[in-house]
């Protein structure tokens, strides 16, 4: 039998709440007639939006044809089984925690918390209260990335040596031209900067694919000091903007990953990472992934005195999809309504999360205190 499950969607003003988790994951859902379980059977998604000022949350409601929707996220828990926190990072955890306490499955956007142990203590408490609790692990759903899981899976590699990222571009400062990201994420004061944003990613992808991080040396810098928000009123950027970070992980292969929103993009992509190993390397992006085997690869010679014929990029390898890749917020959307249906727990839990702020932290301090921090693993 088909059932429904009632879903709080708070924060989704926003742009990530909006475009990723309603337009394209909850209403996407909606539209194919609820998520389909093992069984046969479906499950459709019954949505509550949820957010602070009243009009601009009817007009997302009005605009969709929805008719739930609220400024008052405490009342309407009684009403859902999930709740969903896309807000602000500096709103998110007494939020969650009140979603935990009143005994609804949680499901949130990254970072949890603000702190590592605001994100262990909420890790704890939705341990304890027996709810179903996950993270946004969007990257993983990448078409290019699940590329990279087959080829892991499948040995390709040997022994993995070396991961290289390149993850980032320009976004604009908002005088001359309209800025790309909310001005929020350049103040450290409302949860901003690079790294509590994207070092979250960086462990869940390094963990999940190539082993734990064990110690981290980065440098985080602001390079755009000023910027422009949307009133079109100058303020000071106090949150980093840029971060270069090289990971040890526990296999004994190094990672080097720069994130920054103070580049301009020359790659196929706007996030791309490099796989080395003994038997095989590997590109990936958002969708693309190509590969050069050990019993394929060239025998480049260094010379700069002569300009290079080699056709570097044409002597690597397109990897199939092989399969179809829906959108990576929906895939894990789905995922984790299967979970709260068969009451398991969700692979990528607040535990995992609480594992991304731990590296983040260390990051910042290795950058502050210019030092190589050591990440033991969370109890």
């Amino acid at each position: 039998m088909n059932q429904t499950i009632g879903v709080l969607l708070n924060g989704v003003t926003g742009r990530m709440g909006y475009r990723q988790h309603l337009l394209r994951s909850v209403l996407a859902i909606r539209e194919q007639g609820g998520v389909a379980l093992p069984d046969g059977t479906r499950v459709q998604l019954e949505p509550i939006l949820a957010g602070r000022t009243a009009a601009r949350v009817k007009e997302l409601a009005d605009r969709h044809g929805l008719t739930a929707w609220t400024t008052d996220v405490a009342s309407a828990l009684d009403d859902v089984q999930i709740y969903f926190d896309a807000q602000l990072t500096s709103a998110r955890e007494p939020s969650v925690r009140a979603a935990i306490a009143a005994g609804k499955h949680v499901y949130a956007e990254k970072p949890l918390a603000e702190t590592l142990p605001a994100a262990l203590e909420l890790a704890g408490l939705a341990r304890d209260a027996g709810i179903c609790h996950g993270v946004v692990h969007d990257k993983l759903f990448l078409p290019g990335l699940r590329k990279v899981r087959r080829l892991v899976d499948g040995g390709f590699f040997g022994r993995i040596l070396s991961v290289r990222g390149e993850f980032g571009y320009w976004v604009f400062e908002g005088d001359w031209q309209d800025a790309q990201r909310p001005s929020w994420n350049y103040r450290a004061e409302d949860g901003g900067g690079i790294v509590l944003d994207m070092f979250c990613h960086w462990n869940y992808v390094l963990e999940n694919l190539f082993g734990r991080v064990s110690a981290v040396t980065a440098k985080a810098t602001t390079h755009i000091p000023r910027r422009w928000d949307e009133q079109g009123e100058e303020y000071a950027a106090t949150a980093d903007d840029a971060a270069y970070g090289i990971f040890e992980l526990e296999s004994g292969a190094i990672a080097q990953i720069n994130s920054s929103w103070s580049t301009r993009v020359f790659r196929d992509e706007l996030v791309e990472f490099q796989v080395d190993g003994t038997e095989g390397s590997a590109v990936a992006g958002l969708r693309r992934c190509r590969v050069q085997h050990r019993s394929a690869t060239p025998k480049p010679v260094w010379n700069p005195d002569l300009p290079a014929t080699e056709p570097f990029r044409e002597q690597w390898q397109e990897v199939p999809d092989n399969a179809e890749f829906d959108n990576g917020f929906k895939a894990q959307w789905e995922e984790f309504v299967r979970d709260v249906v068969a009451g398991r727990q969700h692979r990528y839990d607040f535990f995992s999360a609480a594992r991304g702020l731990q590296l983040a932290e260390a990051g910042l301090t290795s950058s502050a205190e210019g030092r190589r921090v050591e990440l033991k693993p969370l109890a």
